[in-house]
């Protein structure tokens, strides 16, 4: 790069950063006017300079910075390997894909299998079991921490049970060692999905580092964005490579992007029924997906991952007060975090006790007609979706606080970008609501 391309890119950088503090300057708070999101990502001026810069470098596909990403972010996790997706549906996708596959023999996830999960969640933790040809096994949930138990995952067990897949809810870490215990002890495989917790820790170690795989997702409404994405991390290498050949179309090669002869026999292989010398570069060992991301949104990622502690603090803050703010209003049935951890919060869940004297949709539309954001604890019990009505399912034991979240269950933000001002608000309105009803 010659000096004067290197002060003209300075330049349009600064100009972006100038940019960005003209169009969010206003910042004030109006209650009733000023919309509360329940999530949402929080950016600032350099992750717009981050993404200016991606841009001008037009590296359009997956390259240097998503690389580099890759790296840090197992860093930040303590694992050894990290796969950027195009999301974070993507990830769990291609991590139960991963366990499918051939290289890991007789271990290795088939078509009939059982897959343990939870019922009362989102759809992309349980989708990528049915999509892969495999029986998903539900259990129920606990209220107040809204996550199974390592006790209803051991009764689910069953003669043909070979996976557990679970989510930490929202940002809640599960009971993550002894279910990773019981896996180790049957011989199962663990995939961990960590896409609302990251962050969070249990037992003192950070989520995403139990299972077998994890997986992280990078939507705004995530704990760091790349605007879409997502990631599958482990600590098994073996796992590593099947994953990244998983994702990159099933090839056998290794190569990055633009290179061409990383293992010195690109022309030395012969592999199935292909002639001897079949270039390497084309041979391909799964049936694999093409999931990969951008360096655009590998740039952003890498940005937002720097601020992750300080995205961290802000989620346990806010719900702290509101926790606090809320703690003696009656009828509500107030979330708790799971023991021994220390959740990096995705959202504060309420559930309307029974003997209320108003529903859960009178409360959320009193909220929503303050511009105050709420959304349902996702599928709530996923056995009763259209999408699963013909599907076949195994449930452990009774789904009656799967039940219970999907009547009378929602959740409002803690995000980042939620305010002290707006925490307050939000606690007003719902002693306000409450105390009109008693």
């Amino acid at each position: 790069m010659t000096e004067s391309t290197a002060e003209l890119k300075a330049q349009i950088l600064t100009a972006t950063r100038d940019y960005h503090k003209h169009v969010t300057q206003d910042t004030t708070f109006r209650p009733g006017i000023t919309p509360i999101l329940p999530s949402g990502a929080a950016l600032d001026a350099s992750d717009r300079a981050a993404l200016v810069e991606a841009a001008l470098d037009m590296r359009i596909a997956a390259g240097h910075a998503s690389r580099e990403f890759e790296r840090s972010f197992a860093r930040t996790l303590g694992l050894r390997k990290a796969h950027m997706t195009n999301s974070g549906s993507s990830a769990n996708l291609l991590a139960l894909s991963a366990l499918t596959s051939p290289q890991l023999g007789d271990a290795r996830l088939r078509p009939g299998d059982e897959v343990i999960t939870v019922a009362s969640g989102f759809p992309t933790t349980v989708n990528p079991i049915l999509q892969c040809g495999m029986t998903p096994v539900f259990v129920d949930i606990e209220l107040g921490t809204y996550n199974t138990t390592a006790e209803r995952v051991a009764d689910a067990i069953g003669p043909r049970t070979r996976a557990i897949m679970i989510a930490h809810a929202l940002g809640n870490p599960f009971e993550a060692a002894p279910i990773a215990a019981l896996a180790d002890e049957h011989g199962m495989l663990f995939v961990e999905d960590n896409c609302d917790a990251v962050g969070s820790t249990y037992q003192g170690r950070l989520t995403g580092g139990f299972g077998d795989l994890s997986t992280v997702s990078f939507y705004p409404a995530h704990h760091i964005t790349s605007g879409e994405g997502g990631c599958v991390l482990t600590d098994n290498l073996v796992l590593a490579r099947i994953v990244e050949s998983m994702r990159d179309w099933g090839r056998d090669c290794w190569c990055e992007p633009g290179e061409s002869d990383t293992c010195r026999k690109r022309f030395a292989y012969q592999l199935g029924s292909l002639p001897e010398g079949y270039d390497h570069k084309y041979i391909f060992s799964h049936v694999g997906f093409n999931l990969k991301a951008t360096d655009l949104q590998a740039k952003l990622a890498l940005n937002q991952l720097g601020r992750l502690a300080e995205f961290g603090e802000a989620r346990r803050r806010n719900w702290t007060r509101l926790r606090e703010g809320l703690d003696d209003v009656p009828w509500l049935l107030l979330p708790s975090a799971t023991r021994d951890s220390d959740p990096s919060w995705f959202g504060f869940v309420i559930t309307i006790r029974p003997d209320a004297p108003f529903q859960r949709a009178d409360l959320v539309r009193f909220l929503e007609s303050r511009k105050i954001g709420t959304r349902l604890l996702f599928a709530g019990n996923l056995t009763r979706h259209p999408a699963y009505l013909d599907r076949r399912y195994r449930i452990a034991g009774t789904l009656a606080n799967s039940d219970i979240v999907t009547e009378r269950t929602f959740w409002i933000g803690v995000y980042p970008g939620i305010t002290t001002e707006m925490t307050d608000y939000m606690v007003e309105s719902i002693r306000a609501f409450v105390a009109g009803r008693s």
